[in-house]
């Protein structure tokens, strides 16, 4: 058997029973059981229901009981079916916006005192996100109803309720592009034929006539001004208004040379006209005692040419003026997202604009009562406005940050080891490797690829370097034994091999001589050489004995008229191991006397624990660091310095 169809009808007849008697009530429960009671799905449910309330609410308006208390009660009633889920949570707002609309400004006042008093309903997430728009449009729709001069207060409670609805980064009450209200003009004389000023006859001011009779006192009448009021101050003064009003009219050339004059002017006057603490304020003092200190207030100036003498001695109307000084200099200096590109101050126009300010704030420090409080309260408002402008101009982000929830359970995890337990801690840290030698190396220094990318890294010599000790021993004329010859030892022909096969083309050369030995092949690729470097020495000239087909080897090297003395023997192999064996456990002692590093000595301690080879290895590190300036003579005077005389005699005998 098929369900039976939603009779909308039916269905609304009954919930608007239930609605009148629940209101009566001042119970849901009605609603709650007929709504479990009707067939269907929720949806058509919750729609009929929505559509009894409004009905129930039109028939209260129409009946215009002059009491708000049955409206008020529908639309808890409403508040409670949404919490319930058996109304749709746009239907309060709905009948709030219905409510206001039908009644008169006097009740709507009342009904608005229950928006504000359930702000904290409308804020919770039930209704926040489907009635805000609502609300906004309601209270946008009474605003357009209401007087801004005769409903002040009640347009100021519905400015303060958005304000607690909304967060702050809601876009639609923010003035983003930093619009300026241009429908603010301030009205005043402009017709110089038409202005009373300076027309008193010359008799009055004689007599001290100079105010109408019965509006001031002679305690209360103002100090002579020592600048005459007349009527081009009058109009420069209320000039200045309309570029507060309009602050973009300081960056035209023209405009601002007139902002500039008539600033300049009136604030001479400001300077000139000092207020006397008893003479502004005995009046306004003895009004706030009597009105029990609430404040009146103007929204708009009062232009009259009569009143300039009277404002000019009102310490509230300087703060005004002054003020807006300070506000327009803020927006000139300010960085503004929306500010067009030509809206840039030059050096002379902020030179102006930080002196003309101090000059504001002295006026204000001189204006009683509590000038000096007033003024620091002002710099402190003004200050903590540039954070706003600051979050304006970075897109008003939101100030709630909110938390991430991670839905997934925690597994018990099993505890590791902490980075800084490995890795180390602080710029000084150190990464252990597991063995005392390779974290030694691995720490030698902060990033190990730019250590070896290092200039002090780059040990290969050039080929004319390396083998000018070579050629020039290759030369009859040096008379060099052969066993004496570099070539012969065999830590130097291993390295020239090396040498060879990175930078010379004739190591790779196939050839059909044979040779007995590597010196021999030293021997013919230093022949080799010696026509293709360059001649570093001036006074003597290279020859191969290729050139002279000279297979015997004896005239490789023509003799030259300037040939150099016998060069210093070089420290041989064995000499080496002779020195090693004798200086045993003291060869640190020797060390520092070769000039070697600290870490080299840490290396050579590292590569062996036998003092012999120690000994032996610290000769060769510094045999491979000093090159063809290995020489006996070196030694025996670093043996000498380092105590070992005996050592010295021996080495030179031999």
């Amino acid at each position: 058997m098929s369900p039976s169809l939603f009779n909308f009808v039916d269905a609304k007849d009954k919930f608007t029973a239930s609605a009148r008697h629940a209101l009566s009530g001042k119970s849901s429960k009605p609603l709650i059981n007929i709504f479990n009671q009707i067939p269907g799905n929720e949806t058509e449910k919750k729609t009929t229901l929505d559509q009894a309330l409004r009905g129930v609410l039109g028939d209260l308006i129409v009946e215009q009981k002059p009491s708000c208390d049955d409206y008020l009660s529908l639309i808890y009633l409403s508040i409670d079916a949404v919490t319930e889920g058996i109304c749709s949570a746009t239907t309060p707002f709905v009948l709030l916006g219905d409510v206001l609309d039908c009644l008169p400004l006097d009740l709507c006042d009342k009904i608005f005192s229950f928006v504000e008093e359930n702000v904290s309903t409308w804020k919770s997430n039930s209704f926040y996100t489907a009635g805000k728009n609502y609300l906004l449009r309601m209270c946008n729709d009474l605003l357009r109803r209401l007087s801004k001069s005769q409903n002040t207060v009640f347009c100021g409670r519905i400015q303060l309720f958005l304000a607690r609805l909304f967060p702050l980064s809601e876009k639609s009450g923010l003035n983003l592009q930093s619009q300026f209200n241009l429908d603010n003009i301030t009205v005043f004389n402009k017709n110089e034929q038409e202005s009373t000023l300076g027309q008193k006859s010359t008799e009055e001011k004689e007599d001290g006539m100079e105010v109408e009779e019965g509006e001031m006192g002679e305690d209360d009448a103002p100090a002579p001004c020592s600048i005459p009021i007349d009527y081009n101050l009058y109009r420069k003064f209320w000039t200045l208004q309309d570029y507060f009003r309009n602050p973009v009219q300081c960056f035209d050339k023209f405009s601002w040379m007139t902002f500039l004059k008539y600033s300049d002017e009136t604030l001479a006057v400001f300077k000139s006209f000092k207020l006397d603490d008893m003479q502004a304020s005995k009046r306004k003092l003895e009004e706030l005692r009597a009105s029990g200190g609430e404040h009146v207030y103007f929204a708009k100036f009062l232009t009259s040419e009569k009143l300039m003498d009277l404002q000019l001695s009102d310490s509230n109307f300087r703060r005004h003026i002054l003020l807006q000084y300070l506000i327009l200099f803020q927006y000139l200096k300010g960085q503004v997202k929306f500010k067009s590109s030509s809206c840039v101050l030059n050096d002379d126009q902020t030179a102006w604009i930080e002196e003309t300010t101090k000059l504001v704030y002295q006026l204000l420090r001189e204006i009683p009562p509590d000038g000096d409080k007033f003024a620091t309260m002002v710099e402190h408002i003004l200050n903590t406005e540039e954070n706003w402008n600051s979050w304006k101009n970075e897109g008003c982000p939101s100030f709630v940050k909110e938390r991430t929830v991670d839905d997934k359970p925690k597994r018990p995890t099993r505890k590791r080891q902490a980075p800084e337990d490995f890795l180390g801690k602080g710029p000084d840290r150190k990464i252990f490797m597991g063995n005392d030698e390779l974290t030694r190396l691995w720490n030698l220094n902060q990033d190990n690829m730019e250590a070896c990318k290092s200039d002090s890294r780059e040990f290969m010599p050039s080929l004319d370097e390396f083998f000018a000790e070579a050629i020039e021993q290759a030369d009859p004329a040096n008379m060099v034994e052969e066993e004496y010859k570099v070539v012969r030892n065999p830590n130097y022909g291993w390295r020239a091999l090396r040498l060879l096969s990175r930078r010379s083309p004739h190591f790779f050369q196939p050839t059909n001589q044979k040779f007995k030995s590597l010196a021999d092949y030293l021997d013919s690729m230093v022949s080799k050489l010696a026509k293709e470097l360059p001649k570093d020495i001036p006074s003597e000239e290279i020859k191969t004995g290729e050139e002279d087909d000279d297979d015997n080897g004896d005239n490789l090297l023509k003799d030259s008229n300037d040939s150099p003395s016998i060069q210093s023997k070089l420290v041989t192999n064995q000499q080496m191991d002779d020195i090693a064996a004798k200086l045993g456990a003291q060869w640190k002692m020797l060390a520092s006397h070769l000039e070697m590093k600290a870490s080299e000595l840490r290396e050579i301690e590292t590569d062996s624990e036998d003092v012999d080879m120690q000994a032996k290895l610290l000769l060769v590190s510094w045999q491979d660091r000093e090159g063809t300036q290995a020489t006996v003579e070196n030694l025996v005077t670093a043996l000498n310095s380092a105590g070992f005389s005996q050592i010295a005699d021996s080495l030179s005998e031999a």
